[in-house]
């Protein structure tokens, strides 16, 4: 018996006391393909931003009057996923800052994130903590906290105004994914803000707003668009060879001597350069490459490291994106899986409603507008799950077609995961029926 304790002792003794550092002692001795892989995240921000440098000078000029303790315009800025807005914005402010420091002028830069802080209330205390923070850095004084919820907005909008003027200076507000904001808030934050300058008397308000969306700006009051872009810059996609250069750089400092093939940096910034020229993502095919290759224990980072990277993006991320889908939505994608299943490689609007309202009496859905199916269509386009275009049929008018790119049985799977498309229900569609109409 003490023998066999001894024995299961010794089992887990190795487990308990070795046994989790054996566990990973493969990823500790393996060859080391990272230095630094923070270097390739999008949150690591560099000292040099390769091909900005025209967009940097821009903000910099336009809110360089903060260093003579004069108000700068408010900027909009546009530009898709990963073109550097954030980086750029963030950067100067970080400058500005300290120019203003080196001369004895208050200047703060306060950033916020609409895409988790989207209402009125949310913006102005957050705006309003922010102050205090950089506030009670400097001195003993109390903090007066506003907090995140409880208070009329009415009496949150004067205590950020008190807060503001009695510290005076420049305050540069900068809201990223500002059109997340607008869309769920609508504009009266930003109507807000932007009369503060009016209100105010020993301190100035400066906006900057970054958004994904040029057609944000619909939604908007007409004298808030006026108050708000009185400066617009449009920030365009990276090339190919100008992602090289951006993973070139980070690459020194993330990977070890000599440990990428020639052709990966080159690979990734094509692929990303086919995605709208989109930074993040050659960031993130480069990283991923890297941890397949060190999870293999490879010797070299290669490029087919690199296909299967875009490989493992483009799966997990559709994943993640369609099982987040509304019922309404999950019910269109399906009409057109339906659709690909018969053959069909590229399918219309009209076609997709047809099979659709099939679909949504065997789901037990409200059968949806022709127009809100459109609309349906147009976000699933937008997320990246379809691809579609709009094609002419002369006197016929014109119409949208669409098409799936790759990973049609990844899209299934997670539909089919939602209780409510349980196989008995779907098993109910006339798949026969359609056969015949779109032969």
């Amino acid at each position: 018996m003490a023998e066999k304790n001894s024995d299961t002792e010794t089992a887990l003794g190795e487990g308990s006391v070795t046994g989790s550092v054996g566990l990973f002692t493969k990823y500790l001795n393996n060859r080391g393909i990272f230095k630094n892989r923070e270097v390739l995240r999008h949150s690591y921000r560099p000292l040099i931003l390769p091909h900005r440098r025209p967009q940097i000078d821009s903000i910099a000029s336009i809110l360089a009057p903060a260093i003579r303790n004069e108000t700068p315009s408010n900027i909009l800025i546009y530009g898709k996923t990963g073109t550097g807005k954030t980086a750029s914005v963030k950067y100067v402010g970080a400058e500005l800052e300290n120019a203003c420091h080196e001369m004895g002028k208050a200047c703060n830069v306060i950033h916020l994130n609409c895409e988790l802080i989207d209402t009125q209330y949310r913006v102005l205390a957050q705006i309003a903590n922010e102050l205090d923070d950089i506030e009670s850095k400097s001195s003993d004084r109390p903090r007066s906290s506003i907090p995140m919820t409880g208070w009329p907005t009415d009496q949150v909008y004067s205590e950020l105004k008190s807060m503001v003027e009695a510290i005076g200076g420049v305050n540069v507000i900068v809201l990223d994914e500002i059109d997340k904001l607008v869309k769920k808030s609508g504009d009266e934050t930003l109507y807000n803000l932007t009369r503060f300058n009016s209100e105010l008397k020993n301190a100035k308000i400066s906006m900057i707003g970054i958004s994904n969306d040029l057609r944000f700006t619909n939604f908007l009051d007409p004298r808030v668009l006026s108050s708000l872009s009185e400066e617009e810059l449009v920030f365009p996609p990276y090339n190919a060879p100008q992602l090289c250069d951006i993973l070139k750089q980070r690459a020194d400092v993330a990977f070890a001597d000599g440990i990428l093939d020639d052709g990966v940096i080159p690979l990734c910034a094509a692929l990303a350069a086919q995605e709208h020229g989109d930074a993040r993502r050659a960031l993130d095919l480069l990283r991923i490459s890297g941890e397949l290759a060190e999870r293999e224990d490879a010797p070299r980072v290669t490029e087919k490291h690199v296909k299967n990277a875009q490989q493992k993006i483009e799966t997990d991320s559709l994943i993640v994106c369609v099982s987040s889908l509304p019922t309404q939505s999950k019910a269109v994608l399906y009409s057109m899986l339906i659709l690909s299943e018969m053959n069909k490689q590229v399918f219309t609007t009209g076609e997709v409603a047809q099979v659709y309202r099939d679909v949504a009496q065997v789901l037990d859905l409200d059968v949806l507008t022709h127009r809100r199916i459109t609309d349906l269509i147009s976000e699933l386009t937008m997320l990246g799950v379809i691809n579609s275009r709009v094609v002419s049929r002369g006197r016929y008018g014109r119409t949208k077609e669409m098409w799936f790119g790759t990973g049609t049985a990844g899209i299934k799977k997670t539909l089919t995961q939602d209780e409510r498309f349980d196989e008995e229900r779907l098993n109910q569609i006339d798949t026969a029926r359609f056969r015949s109409i779109f032969r």
